[in-house]
């Protein structure tokens, strides 16, 4: 049995990634009923995987988590562009022209108010944090937009890995976070049709957690708020290391 496993995961790398992500996908969801509560299978999943890159990191000094291990080298491209790149498509496949064409002016107004909002935060807590010049506020203020956004920024302006990393840390938390509490607000702010699902994909921004949060609420609202998350990611890459910057390097 172990001769089977070890070729599965050393021969067909591919394959035994989807088979370590559906573990920790369902292992993520086991908890969420032990601690009852179901809205967090997604968020406690994300958890348990970032708990074992570091782990994995730890003990084979690598710098890729879980890939860096030979049983699961194939982590590395599932977890790549490509296959992300994939998902956001096949998922903003899925809306419908017609309700997109209604969020129109709101959800231009959440996308610049979203990616701005995000940023300027972002820049102002690095600043308290000691990170006072104007690459690296940028650069952390990118990451608080998404984690796609602070890297793009970083290698932009030629921040150090130490910037980088904890943009892209600022930016799986709120990831996580949004994931947690979306299900919570949605009655509060009426997160029930699409137009409502885009305008918040674009203040929200984290495409990974705006669609975990809208997938608790419901499944068919995911596709509209995936839809203006997605731009807000492509927005904050162009307006964050250009506009962005040239604020933040003037006013500090």
């Amino acid at each position: 049995m172990m001769e089977i496993i070890n070729k599965i995961f050393t021969s067909y790398e591919l394959v035994g990634a989807f088979m370590y992500v559906a573990f920790v996908m369902a292992l993520g969801k086991f908890l969420s009923k032990v601690i009852r509560q179901k809205n967090m299978a997604s968020a406690i999943a994300i958890l348990i995987g970032l708990v074992l890159a570091y782990f994995a990191g730890v003990f084979t000094g690598g710098e890729k988590g879980v890939s860096d291990t030979a049983w699961l080298a194939g982590v590395g491209l599932l977890g790549g562009g490509m296959f992300r790149d994939y998902a956001i498509i096949s998922t903003a496949f899925g809306a419908d022209i017609n309700n997109i064409k209604k969020a129109g002016l709101p959800g231009i107004i959440a996308l610049l108010l979203g990616v701005a909002s995000s940023f300027f935060i972002g820049a102002l807590v690095a600043y308290w944090m000691g990170y006072q010049s104007a690459v690296d506020m940028a650069t952390i203020g990118g990451g608080a937009a998404t984690f796609v956004v602070g890297p793009v920024v970083g290698t932009a302006l030629g921040a150090s890995s130490e910037v980088i990393v904890i943009s892209i840390a600022a930016g799986v938390i709120k990831s996580v976070l949004a994931i947690i509490i979306t299900p919570f607000i949605a009655p509060i702010i009426k997160l029930n049709n699409p137009t409502a699902a885009m305008v918040y994909g674009g203040l929200v921004g984290s495409t990974s957690g705006v669609a975990g949060g809208l997938a608790t609420v419901d499944p068919e609202l995911v596709p509209y708020g995936a839809m203006t998350a997605t731009f807000y990611t492509g927005l904050g890459s162009l307006l964050c290391p250009s506009i962005g910057y040239m604020i933040i390097n003037a006013l500090f």
